[in-house]
């Protein structure tokens, strides 16, 4: 027997599968029903990360990711103004802090131009701290489009806006098996059966494992990295005005550890990147042998680590040695010490690797029979969420039509 009958099941109830499920659910559209593992929304990457808005400075100009960042934030800015949502466009500054990076600075600063950001502008030593009083480097670039809201906030009212157009949103509701069924298929549930005529796959961290399911062929694995952050004593959080990043190292898609200011106000610091031992794994004691098993069988994981070992052992140290992250942090904001930090929360970012050992950059979306699959959309996955879901939408209303 069927639960649930739907045109459209979405799984995953993060900031890409609800965004996705409300463009899907325009008035007039398609019955939608989203389907999330968990007992809430946004419970992952959506609801774990430091809050920023991307304005789509470092992204490669003609990628996907790049226009649908810059896209996606203009939504985002007037969804959070329409909702009353708390958000604030802060401002950002990236800070060379040797003269080695500034060629780093000036890539940046042409791939902003190209990406159509406005206001962008290149500071000398002495400017940065117009901008940040605390901050240090040889030179900064200030980009005054990027901003910070409260995501699990954001994919609340997208989940509401959802509901409000006709559409069902199931918690505790994880795939556990995908069968075809005529033209279309019927997905098995922890909470009940559905059936769909198209389903797509926004299961972020498990999102290689449901495209499997669907029967699709997938040349990447989902190999997950923990972030994990400090956050500002609050007697010290006038050290940071808004946000503070460093130039980050182009071979890999992470930016570095950073200075956030909330939209609560607090400062979060972080995040660093290390090896999760699970892929829901926030603590150095969350371990799952099944997905150790899926990292450790897979080829490019090991060509990524023969050439980057070097820097996962440092990244593992900071995790380890609060010193050794307070230095890094010391380089953005001398004034910082170790007594002005504590322990905050982590997050888990879902990364494809491919089978030749390169981190997949920009996002992938491809297609099987009777479903879509995101399975790379990491950072600015959250910033683009609405452009995102327009642009699986429009894919799926092209698979559906006769």
């Amino acid at each position: 027997m069927t639960d649930l009958r739907c045109d459209v099941a979405v799984v995953g109830g993060g900031l890409v599968g609800t965004a996705t499920a409300l463009a899907l659910a325009e008035p007039g559209g398609l019955t939608v029903a989203v389907l999330e593992a968990e007992d809430r929304l946004a419970a992952h990457q959506s609801g774990h990360n430091s809050g920023v808005i991307h304005s789509g400075l470092y992204y490669k100009p003609g990628s996907l990711k790049a226009a649908l960042c810059v896209e996606g934030a203009r939504a985002l800015y007037r969804f959070c103004a329409e909702e009353e949502i708390p958000h604030a466009r802060c401002g950002k500054v990236v800070v060379a802090t040797h003269p080695e990076e500034l060629p780093r600075l000036d890539e940046l600063e042409r791939r902003g131009r190209a990406n159509g950001l406005s206001g962008l502008r290149r500071l000398r030593a002495e400017e940065i701290r117009d901008i940040e009083p605390h901050a240090a480097g040889v030179a900064g670039l200030h980009v005054p489009e990027t901003g910070i809201v409260d995501y699990p906030a954001v994919a609340r009212a997208y989940g509401r806006k959802v509901e409000e157009r006709g559409g069902t949103i199931w918690t505790g509701a994880r795939v556990t098996a995908v069968r075809r069924d005529g033209a279309g298929l019927v997905a098995d549930t922890s909470r009940g059966t559905v059936a769909c005529r198209l389903l797509v796959n926004c299961a972020g961290l498990q999102a290689d494992r449901v495209a499997r399911l669907c029967g699709a062929r997938v040349d990447v694995r989902i190999v997950p990295f923990r972030g994990e952050y400090y956050e500002l004593v609050p007697e010290r959080r006038d050290l940071v005005r808004g946000l503070i990043y460093p130039v980050p190292d182009p071979r890999f898609p992470f930016l570095g550890v950073h200075l956030t200011r909330r939209v609560d106000g607090g400062v979060e610091a972080g995040p660093n990147a290390v090896l999760a031992l699970r892929r829901e794994g926030y603590r150095w004691r969350d371990v799952s042998p099944r997905d150790l098993a899926a990292t450790a069988v897979w080829p490019g994981f090991w060509k990524l680590a023969a050439r980057f070992w070097t820097i996962g052992a440092y990244e593992v140290r900071r995790s380890l040695m609060k010193s050794v992250f307070v230095r890094d942090l010391q380089r953005l904001v001398p004034e910082i010490r170790a007594e002005d930090l504590h322990r905050a929360g982590a997050g888990v970012r879902a990364q494809a690797l491919d089978r030749n050992g390169s981190l997949v950059d920009d996002f992938r979306i491809v297609t099987s029979d009777r479903a879509i699959h995101i399975l790379n959309a990491p950072s600015p996955a959250a910033t683009a969420s609405l452009a995102i879901g327009r642009k699986i939408a429009g894919t799926a209303l092209a698979a559906l039509k006769p």
